[in-house]
């Protein structure tokens, strides 16, 4: 059996600072988008941008296993005791929402559990794990 080797802090923070590019760039994007049109309406703004932004990780983190910034960093998110598996995308939606609401106050519990759970992941059951690299 492989021995899980969990993700550190500096890890995750590259992650989430990778994802913070990724996402003002998808931002622009959408932007660019609407410029091309006459009229927009500001709700169809709002919605577009609440949903990249609310979408991005919880889609990416339930079919991939991570977001671009996980997968530059080398980390996946998975279920805990099944590194195998991703979590669902309701949980996923979990997990983001509270990664969003507690910010890095979630982050700074990674350092008092063996698994190095924040709490999101801990609310969610997810553990973030470093890759395995394929020989």
């Amino acid at each position: 059996m492989i021995q899980d080797s969990y993700a550190n802090i500096p890890q995750r923070v590259k992650a989430a600072f990778i994802d913070s590019i990724v996402l003002l760039g998808m931002i622009y994007g959408v932007s660019e988008l609407f410029a091309l049109f006459e009229t927009v309406p500001t709700a169809a703004r709002v919605i577009a941008f609440i949903c990249v932004f609310v979408l991005y990780d919880p889609v990416l983190t339930s079919i991939y296993g991570g977001t671009m910034g996980h997968s530059f960093s080398g980390i996946q998110v998975k279920r805990d005791g099944d590194r195998l598996s991703n979590i669902s995308f309701p949980i996923a939606v979990l997990r983001f929402l509270l990664k969003a609401t507690l910010g890095w106050v979630s982050l700074l519990t990674v350092s008092g559990n063996t698994k190095k759970q924040a709490l999101h992941d801990l609310a969610a059951g997810s553990v973030v794990i470093e890759e395995t690299k394929n020989s």
